[in-house]
């Protein structure tokens, strides 16, 4: 299968080199060239890994070694992704039972694995960039610790993330490398993306992302969604509510709708950060700086999922057939977490509330009280403490992934929002 760059005017790559690009020399997004429809077995899968397997052997047979591809992702799955009612037709799918208690972990560990496959082959190096605004960049910390061949270096926005986030992102070590940025997630997207486009630096350091613009990272985002499928198995079509930021969530559903499965809608949840539901309400795209919220991970002003959106619609009135965009502010994300906690005894992570409401006034706004709807909930309540005390009481119990490393002490590097800086630090580390 190939490649094709979101700005086309790259020539198509195959799946190897998207991989290790991260970004199309254009500027541009890998995206497949065709959409395979899904196996016809895959509902009989018994587990999660071997339905994931089933859909990356029909998507990556002709470049990963069948037996090489069903090991990368056993190791890569080996955690519970369970799905669980919270009341009547409305479903959560927890993805936060991995190593970092977030989503992140589902595109880090494939990623990881496909490229240490590939660089063992090609006896390469390779220096991981990557921007955070939260789970990202601890879930690539995880993801790619120790693994040959491949520097990590993570940019966060100073004071801008949990302080149990950047904790994870900050305390490994090794071959991981934190640099706290003097601005915002979008200061340290925008230098991430100046690096690539850099060809002196390019020529002497091989560069490659692990933001939801690496095709490595969004493949396997689509695999959950057919599992939330086949564990409720409605005799209809679904609704799927993704509380979004860069929009690689969301984007990996719609490449598992165009597979085949039978998704009625999505429901794009954003806090105050609502670049993209404006554009589906008004058909005008306004990027801007991202303002902080308690939903911290989809603080994002000018989500780079949305060229590939555009590339796979093609236009605002298609795209707004399949999406509804709402917009969630913290004092309602506050108001979600209490209510849903006290009328159903389930503990919403910021990130969940603001999807929560998105879903409730999706229901009411069509009058539809039972198509099932499913929630994608991406991080541990444990991870936003402080505000699931404010807004319940309770302090959620950390789970036994996160503990260790709280006792560990920060290391990082801080350095101003200036694109300059990051480059001299990349060629005098």
């Amino acid at each position: 299968m190939k490649y094709f760059s979101t700005h086309k005017k790259s020539s198509s790559v195959n799946y190897k080199d998207a991989l290790i690009r991260g970004l199309a020399p254009d500027r541009g997004l890998y995206l497949p060239e065709e959409i395979l429809p899904y196996p016809q077995d895959l509902m009989q899968s018994d587990t999660y890994w071997q339905m994931a397997d089933k859909l990356a052997q029909n998507l990556l047979n002709d470049e990963i070694e069948s037996e090489a591809l069903s090991k990368i992702i056993q190791d890569a799955f080996n955690f519970a992704v369970p799905v669980k009612k919270i009341h009547d037709f409305n479903y959560v799918l927890e993805l936060y039972h991995g190593p970092t208690a977030a989503f992140k972990d589902f595109g880090a560990r494939f990623m990881a694995r496909c490229m240490s496959y590939f660089l063992e082959q090609e006896s390469m190096k390779v220096t991981i960039l990557v921007a955070t605004s939260g789970d990202t960049g601890s879930a690539v910390a995880k993801g790619f610790y120790q693994v040959p061949n491949i520097d990590v270096v993570i940019l966060y926005p100073k004071n801008k993330v949990s302080p149990l986030q950047e904790k994870q992102l900050t305390t490994l070590g090794h071959n991981i490398t934190a640099l706290e940025i003097n601005g915002t997630f979008d200061d340290c997207q925008h230098m991430v993306k100046e690096a690539f486009m850099d060809q002196k630096l390019n020529d002497q350091i091989q560069l490659s992302s692990a933001n939801s613009i690496n095709i490595g990272r969004l493949l396997p985002q689509s695999f959950y969604y057919f599992w939330a499928y086949q564990q409720i198995m409605p005799n209809q079509s679904m609704v799927f509510c993704t509380p979004s930021g860069n929009f690689g969530n969301l984007t990996g559903g719609i490449l598992a709708k165009r597979m085949g499965l039978n998704i009625k809608q999505f429901i794009a949840a954003t806090n105050v950060n609502d670049v993209v539901p404006e554009y589906l309400t008004t058909g005008q795209y306004r990027p801007r700086p991202s303002i902080a919220t308690f939903s911290n991970a989809m603080d994002v002003g000018n989500p780079s999922n949305f060229d590939r959106m555009l590339a796979i619609y093609g236009s605002h009135d298609e795209m707004n057939q399949d999406i509804l965009g709402y917009k969630v502010t913290d004092s309602q994300t506050l108001a979600i977490i209490s209510s849903v906690y006290q009328n159903y005894n389930y503990l919403l992570d910021p990130h969940g509330a603001v999807g929560y409401k998105a879903l409730s006034d999706y229901r009411k706004e069509r009058g539809d009280e039972e198509t099932p709807i499913v929630l994608l909930e991406t991080a541990h309540p444990a991870k936003f403490g402080e505000v699931i005390e404010k807004a319940t009481g309770v302090l959620p119990e950390i789970p036994e992934v996160l503990k260790e490393a709280l006792t560990k002490e920060k290391v990082s590097i801080e350095i101003n929002a200036k694109y300059e800086d990051l480059k001299n630090y990349l060629l005098n580390r």
